[in-house]
């Protein structure tokens, strides 16, 4: 186990993630993932979006658990800090946000096959970083009080609590029964289309902060790389069915007033 998280081999596979997160970029721009509303039956067989979301997140949570857990270095204080705020997004999108779904909506096996390798990565490059790779005298007790922990801690909550409020717009838009796709309005969706997604890359950028880490921002990048594209196809779907009602809006697809 320990040659899997020798420095060599930690970095070769966040160097190489990084580089893939260009590509993905790239490719995203010109195929859109079919779940949620660009749902498309043409990516193969398809559960509930509950059991789907429970599927692609748990794994990266019990992932993430067993490497704090087995490494030698479970009992220090800052790692496990550290450590926890990651499970603590985990637990929410592996084990509540599933449940407070609403609707009859499907995700492709395909989909969620590609997120359980995507968030294992992840969990490789965080908690390989945290538990194994960092140097031993790197991350002590004092490490909670540097500024890059202190504001590192307050964006990684300030963009949870904008991606759990922008969710919570969009479960409400809807009365039970309805399929209709309505504007989302309140919140940052005063300035995006995606404003759940932005509260994401938010969160994650702070993360990448705390733990002032290559994997940090290795995954930051990643957050970008898979959710701009997809914000990118939202607003295009809101342009095509509200028109200049969507148009008039001013907003921008992820970031507030950049892009």
């Amino acid at each position: 186990m320990e040659s899997i998280f020798s420095p060599a081999v930690y970095y070769a596979v966040v160097w190489t993630m990084i580089g893939l997160a260009v590509m993905v970029f790239a490719v995203l721009m010109k195929v859109t993932a079919g779940y949620g509303m660009m749902y498309d039956r043409r990516w193969g067989p398809t559960v509930g979006n509950r059991l789907g979301w429970i599927l692609m997140e748990a794994p990266v949570f019990v992932a993430m658990l067993l490497l704090w857990l087995l490494s030698g270095r479970r009992g220090e204080t800052a790692p496990a800090v550290m450590g926890s705020l990651f499970l603590l997004h985990y637990f929410q999108r592996s084990f509540i946000f599933p449940f407070l779904i609403k609707g009859k909506g499907r995700m492709p096996l395909s989909i969620i096959l590609m997120g359980v390798v995507f968030n294992l990565v992840n969990a490789y490059m965080i908690g390989g970083w945290l538990f194994y790779v960092a140097p031993e005298a790197l991350y002590t007790p004092a490490w909670l009080t540097t500024p890059q922990f202190m504001v590192g801690t307050v964006i990684f909550f300030l963009g949870m609590g904008i991606n759990i409020h922008s969710d919570h717009i969009i479960r409400n838009l809807r009365k039970p029964g309805d399929t209709r796709h309505y504007i989302p309005h309140g919140g940052m969706y005063r300035y995006v289309a995606s404003a759940n997604y932005f509260g994401e890359f938010v969160e994650w950028c702070g993360y990448a902060i705390l733990t002032w880490s290559l994997g940090g921002l290795a995954f930051a990048i990643w957050t970008f790389a898979n959710l701009a594209p997809r914000a990118r196809s939202i607003h295009k779907r809101y342009l095509s069915e509200f028109g200049e009602e969507y148009r008039g809006l001013g907003r921008k697809y992820i970031l507030p007033f950049i892009y």
